[in-house]
């Protein structure tokens, strides 16, 4: 119970050394809370239901629509001129102008034996008292008409209202941190445990929602509520662990709130083309919103790896963390995608320091299977420009291989082995024969025959196979992709568990097969989530550049993840890197689409496109000359345009309804300001956000 039967694959830890398993969790650089009291005001902070993208947490919602605002000048000047009219009328009738006929409701109203009386007090209140009501009714009209409670709330209330003290909120009718599901359940002395924990500040935000996530476990019968309740009563708050033993991140670039299972990236501007509901609102994305996958496209410099990447990493994470999710993050060595610390595995493809490999073939025994994710790694980059290197005829050769070699030697070939056979080395493919014959297999034998004929023929693709094997087979790649059990592979099959995971691709000097690499794991991926058994927890590969590694296989993989409960978040340069045929099914099957500040005009116009147009109200304004005709008029004209500068003029508006783009190429290439980006939003609900302008430094 300890690990919420979420145990790590074998041999999947970041270092071989035991993680620390303290009762208080080390403070990270920048925690979300810190104290008791700290964390209950965290906890019991109201996050309402939201439109997709909106940040949760202390969320207050906002109408639709945008009301009408009056223009400042016109709200100021018809506020004078209401009390100006307000006070000649009070005036006129002070002064008798206006008769005595605002005096009849008091002789109405009022007994004759009140009216001369000798008190002077008593004449005071009467007679007073009705001029005061008279001049209180004028007001209240004129304050109507000239709308001075909103100048009040406007230019007054602001200044007049002082900082509120920092108060613990009120306890809501069911605190949260008295877990009140557990108590329904009778698991009351567990409850009181972690109640008191929260209240000690022993608690904190990844405690909280890593113990949920067993209840919730506990709830649908996956695991044993007396199990549960014993794990509480003895550990706390450090119940159910992560395997790693850890309870937090070693530090935070971003603001997370694990109840709502957000990120905050920034804040949606407060701009014109936003709808009004989202205007000054925090941009939050969770696992509802990546299980959709998020394409992020924009230059370098433009803010992908720091502003998205990388919270979007260190959320997922969090969330591993928690026992919700399984996290694959790739990238360039030293891109900057989190300290090693926070990942339970970390494979750094070329650096001889590395302490785990990468399994080549995705951890599978099927040869066809592995062949197939192989191929896709190898050539799927060129099998619409170049006929000869397809795919399907690549899988076909390689499973031609990998079979019977593995049922000589029960286990797939290395790279050099593998290169060898590809090559068509007498040698190797003799030594493969010999011991297929010794074994009694007469069905791979023809598979080896199929294969020797086909060596040299026109149409035959394994000389394209094996130049791209050769990238892999260089003396910095030595001790890598190692078959023979001397190494810690690891593979994508470990996903069933909360792993976190960082895989350092050798950008420097080895492009091409880096490039290679990133289509090799996101293959492997795609094809290992949607086998998974334990789809309640959330997996996500991130691959910052995914420059090259998208394929027709590949989109098709990315349409299939969210079925999976899975999602994957790429970033990309520009869409130049990806071949024409594919741009549009590639923004079709991502739900989340990020157009950052710097985009090319013609990356905008695919954006344009995904985004398609709306209805919007056109206003065409015509300022027409008026013509004096009579000599007063020509006169008053004359001096107008003497003190004006300008000739009197009629302004005609028309409004009418067009169907525009909701942004313009032009508009995404030039009208981004720096730090920005453009974000539309798709929940796995099916729920959509329009493209919103968001500040990623907010």
């Amino acid at each position: 119970m300890d690990s919420d039967g979420t145990q790590d694959a074998r041999g999947t830890h970041a270092t071989p050394v035991p993680r620390s398993r303290s009762a208080v969790p080390p403070m990270p650089s920048a925690p979300p809370v810190s104290g008791g009291s700290a964390f209950l005001a965290w906890l019991r902070t109201p996050r309402p239901e939201a439109a997709p993208g909106v940040w949760r947490f202390g969320h207050v919602p906002r109408p639709d629509q945008e009301p009408e605002e009056i223009p400042t000048r016109q709200l100021l000047s018809g506020a004078l001129v209401a009390f100006l009219v307000g006070w000649l009328i009070w005036s006129l009738l002070s002064n008798g102008y206006l008769g005595g006929w605002w005096f009849i409701p008091f002789d109405l109203i009022v007994p004759d034996s009140w009216r001369g009386s000798d008190s002077r007090v008593g004449n005071l209140l009467l007679y007073d008292g009705y001029d005061l009501l008279v001049v209180l009714i004028i007001m209240m009209a004129a304050g109507k008409l000239g709308r001075w409670g909103e100048v009040w709330r406007r230019f007054v209330a602001p200044r007049l209202k002082r900082p509120e003290r920092q108060q613990e909120p009120a306890i809501p009718p069911e605190d949260p941190s008295s877990w009140p599901a557990m108590r329904a359940a009778g698991a009351v002395d567990a409850a009181e445990r972690l109640a008191g924990d929260a209240r000690s500040g022993v608690m904190r935000d990844v405690d909280y929602a890593r113990i949920a996530r067993a209840w919730q476990g506990v709830r649908s019968g996956r695991h044993d509520l007396a199990t549960f309740r014993g794990a509480v009563l003895k550990d706390g708050a450090a119940a159910c662990l992560h395997p790693s033993g850890e309870r937090d991140l070693p530090s935070r670039v971003a603001r997370h709130d694990l109840v709502s299972g957000q990120v905050r990236l920034g804040t949606t501007a407060d701009d014109p083309r936003n709808p009004y509901a989202y205007r000054g609102t925090g941009l939050g994305l969770g696992p509802d919103l990546l299980g959709t996958s998020l394409l992020a496209v924009g230059p370098a410099g433009s803010g992908k790896t720091g502003t998205v990447v990388r919270p979007l990493a260190e959320s997922l994470c969090l969330h591993a963390l928690a026992g919700r999710a399984s996290v694959v993050v790739v990238g360039a060595a030293g891109a900057g995608l989190g300290p090693a610390d926070g990942y339970d595995v970390v494979v750094q493809i070329g650096n001889p320091d590395s302490v785990y490999d990468l399994d080549l073939y995705g951890g599978t025994s099927d040869p066809d299977e592995a062949a197939a994710v192989l191929a896709e790694a190898l050539v799927g980059d060129l099998a619409d420009p170049h006929p000869g290197s397809d795919s399907r005829r690549s899988t076909t050769v390689l499973a031609q291989l990998l079979g019977p070699f593995r049922a000589v030697h029960d286990r797939f070939p290395s790279v050099p082995e593998l290169r060898q056979l590809l090559d068509g080395s007498t040698d190797a493919l003799g030594a493969l024969r010999t011991a297929l014959q010794g074994s009694g297999q007469e069905s791979l034998i023809r598979e080896l025959d199929a294969r020797e004929r086909q060596l040299g023929h026109p149409g035959d693709v394994a000389a394209a196979l094996a130049d791209r094997v050769a990238l892999l087979d260089r003396p910095a790649f030595a001790g890598f992709f190692d078959t023979s059990g001397q190494s810690r592979p690891f593979t994508l099959k470990s996903l069933d568990h909360p792993v976190r995971v960082r895989i350092d691709l050798p950008a420097r000097g080895h492009a091409e097969a880096s490039r290679m690499l990133a289509r090799l794991v996101l293959a492997q991926f795609t094809a290992s989530v949607a086998v998974r058994e334990d789809r309640s927890l959330f997996a996500c590969l991130v691959l910052d550049d995914a420059t090259g590694a998208v394929t027709p296989e590949a989109v098709r993989g990315i349409q299939r993840l969210r079925s999976g409960n899975a999602g994957a978040v790429l970033t990309l340069r520009t869409l130049d890197d990806v071949p024409r045929p594919l741009r549009g099914p590639l923004l079709g099957a991502a739900g989340c689409r990020m157009a950052l500040a710097g985009v090319t005009p013609w990356d905008g116009q695919d954006f344009a496109e995904v985004w398609g147009k709306e209805w919007t109200e056109a206003r065409d304004v015509t300022d027409r000359q008026i013509i004096a005709e009579t000599p007063a008029g020509k006169a008053v004209h004359a001096l107008r345009r003497v003190i004006t500068g300008k000739a009197p003029t009629a302004r005609a508006v028309t409004v009418r309804q067009v169907e525009r783009e909701r942004w313009s190429a032009s508009e995404l290439a030039h009208g981004v300001p720096p730090g920005h980006a453009v974000l539309s939003l798709t929940n796995v609900q099916g729920e959509h956000a329009p493209p919103l302008l968001v500040d990623l430094r907010g």
